[in-house]
């Protein structure tokens, strides 16, 4: 099942069963969107990922912050990392967001991806400093990339454009069923800045 450019309807769930994802479309507008954009991409504490694969220690292109209202600790690919306090610009994303989504959030992973060349293989946000359930709501900046999911059992898609300034929301059990990835490309050549704000428990 292949969803693009389908009108804002954030009551539509977009996964046939065993979860819960609605897209807002673009929240903010051009000028909104473009104005965090360039301020998170200069003054954020961007650095270079690490994971654990078979042992050994890979450090991916991608960069990655991680902020919270205080210094969490979250442990994901084996890794773990110390929360940095709020922006005023990630407050400000915040209170936006848990206005729109009914939801409240208490920290922000971010991800810096230079172009269509970085990506993120399949996997589920489903660690245990998480709260179970709770909902990820996915803010997009930069370059439109191409978001999928895919259900664990039934091997079912779902895939959909998530454009400049748009916000995406999964919660109830969708981190149990399914997985999600930022596939490469090659016909991409802008920054992308990905926001995702979570609850750590």
């Amino acid at each position: 099942m292949e969803l693009f450019k389908f009108e804002m309807n954030s009551g539509r769930n977009l996964l046939p069963r065993d979860g819960i994802v609605n897209y807002f479309g673009r929240i903010f507008s051009e000028e909104e969107a473009n104005h965090f954009y360039n301020i998170l991409l200069n003054t954020i504490a961007w650095q270079n990922d690490e994971t654990i694969i078979f042992g050994k220690r890979i450090v991916t292109k991608r960069k990655v912050a991680w902020y919270g209202q205080r210094e969490f600790e979250y442990t994901y690919s084996k890794v773990t990392k110390k929360a940095k306090l709020w922006t005023p610009e990630l407050l400000q994303l915040k209170k936006e967001i848990e206005t729109i989504s009914g939801e409240t959030f208490n920290s922000c992973l971010l991800n810096l991806y230079h172009s269509g060349d970085e990506g993120m293989g399949w996997h589920s946000d489903a660690e245990k400093d998480l709260k179970k359930n709770g909902a990820i709501a996915s803010v997009s900046l930069g370059a439109e990339r191409k978001f999928a999911l895919k259900h664990k059992q039934t091997k079912e898609t779902v895939s959909l454009n998530l454009e400049h300034g748009s916000l995406l929301l999964m919660k109830g059990t969708t981190q149990t069923h399914w997985l999600h990835r930022l596939p490469p490309t090659k016909k991409i050549h802008d920054p992308r800045i990905n926001l995702t704000f979570r609850t750590i428990v």
